[in-house]
């Protein structure tokens, strides 16, 4: 069965506001009630069964009062046909109009080869009512119309006087008047409520868009402001120790120069990741619109991986805290999301013995790879005791980067001292969030409570 759109609800209106000729038209099927049901052939159901009893019962009682001059004996045929002529109703809600064209020949055939005086509105009045749903109001009033002044001349002729005529043929009118009039109103109130469907969506589509503009001009700010503040910062610390590795006199030779380099190699580094990251950060922000994400894509620049383990390695060496490193098991390839995260685990663990740990603190890095997982433990005695690296949002960070890769991370201090750091990713990809319908949140990533 086809549903009446919110699109097409909104024609209808716009044409009735416009006056058009013919009144506004809709398909047979728009003015189908959507409440959940089942329909059965021909939709027809089981309150259409129902109405047809009601309406030979109403009929059959008019056949047995409607006597009067030139009328059928009452017999078995006048019983007969006036139950038949009704059957056509239990198709109403397939063809409106066909029936109602039908009801109005089979009226007239009856009138014809066995009448009984009998009033037209109770077989009429449900596809009446249909015809004036589905928009063709003109029709609705028409045929209607027809059927009753053909019966005031017939009786008019017959003799009756014009009052009893008139007092006879009045309910009918009544009647037909009450149907024209519930269609039309029924069918207003659903193209209202087509229409304002119609608005609410367009209203969630601009709440769309302009979250997405939100989105796309935060991803800028925020562009903007690392660019000014963090890469700014990192250049001039890079300029500066290029400065002075230029006027380092030989006689300084040694650590001091070998400091100096990890310096400048370091914040270069840094330098083009952020810029890396800045890039992207400013693509996605060019390219949102209202069919952009509502969550931005993780940025993990290319080639920012456990491939640059031993750079990170000799940066934090430089730097003064040794650092051990065993593999165990069968290195292989990550995906890209969870290379990325192993390496941003491992840089910020690494930073935290730097940070909180005793100077010289011998750092141990282990990576454990299996079919399935690769679990990653940064472990150090040396950790100053009230001055964990929990404090800040380096373990929010690290956490939230396990969950977004599909993985899940611990950390905390050794019972035996210092601290230890396990993070567990699959060797999978993690599998995409999944999407519900529109009025429904997406649910909220799941994330470790900061330790």
């Amino acid at each position: 069965m086809r549903r009446r759109t919110a699109r097409s609800g909104l024609r209808l209106l716009q044409k009735f506001l416009r006056g058009d000729r013919g009144f506004p038209r809709a398909e047979p099927a728009a003015y189908r009630d959507d409440v959940n049901r089942k329909a059965w052939p021909l939709d027809i159901r089981v309150s259409d069964l129902v109405t047809v009893a009601i309406v030979i019962a109403v009929i059959e009682l008019n056949v047995a009062v409607g006597g009067g001059a030139g009328a059928a004996p009452l017999d078995a045929l006048s019983w007969t046909l006036g139950a038949v002529i009704a059957l056509p109703l239990l198709v109403h809600r397939r063809w409106p109009r066909a029936v109602l064209l039908i009801t109005f020949a089979t009226m007239i055939l009856f009138y014809l080869v066995h009448r009984r005086n009998i009033s037209p509105a109770p077989l009429m009045f449900v596809p009446t009512y249909d015809v004036a749903v589905a928009g063709y109001l003109a029709l609705a009033i028409t045929v209607p119309a027809v059927i009753m002044v053909a019966g005031l001349f017939a009786v008019g002729l017959s003799g009756t006087p014009l009052v009893n005529v008139l007092a006879d043929f009045l309910p009918s009118f009544v009647i037909f008047i009450l149907a024209v009039a519930l269609g039309e109103v029924v069918r207003g109130r659903r193209a209202l409520a087509a229409e304002t469907a119609r608005r609410l969506e367009l209203a969630e589509e601009e709440q769309r868009s302009e979250a997405a503009r939100l989105l796309a001009e935060e991803r800028l700010r925020i562009a903007r402001e690392l660019h000014d503040t963090v890469a700014h910062s990192m250049a001039t610390i890079t300029v500066q120790a290029g400065s002075a590795l230029h006027v380092l006199s030989p006689a300084h030779d040694g650590a001091v120069r070998e400091a100096l380099v990890s310096i400048r190699e370091t914040s270069k580094t840094a330098l083009g990741e952020m810029r890396a990251v800045l890039g992207q950060l400013r693509e996605g922000a060019g390219a949102a619109g209202p069919t952009a994400p509502a969550v931005p894509p993780a940025l993990a620049p290319e080639g920012l991986g456990l491939a640059r383990l031993p750079e990170l390695r000799a940066a934090v060496t430089a730097a003064g805290s040794p650092v051990r490193v065993s593999v165990e098991g069968e290195p292989g390839p990550l995906p890209p999301a969870v290379d990325h995260a192993a390496y941003r685990i491992l840089q910020e663990s690494l930073t935290n013995v730097l940070r909180h740990a005793v100077s010289g603190t011998e750092a141990e890095v282990s990576l454990r790879y299996a079919p399935d997982s690769v679990t990653i433990t940064v472990a150090n005695d040396g950790c100053v005791p009230g001055g964990p690296p929990g404090a800040g949002n380096g373990l929010r960070g690290m956490r939230e980067r396990a969950t977004a890769a599909g993985g899940e991370l611990e950390a905390g201090p050794r019972p035996e001292g210092g601290f230890l750091v396990t993070a567990k990713l699959p060797r999978q990809p993690a599998p995409l969030p999944e999407r519900r319908e529109r009025r429904e949140h997406p649910d909220s990533p799941r994330t470790g409570a900061p330790a």
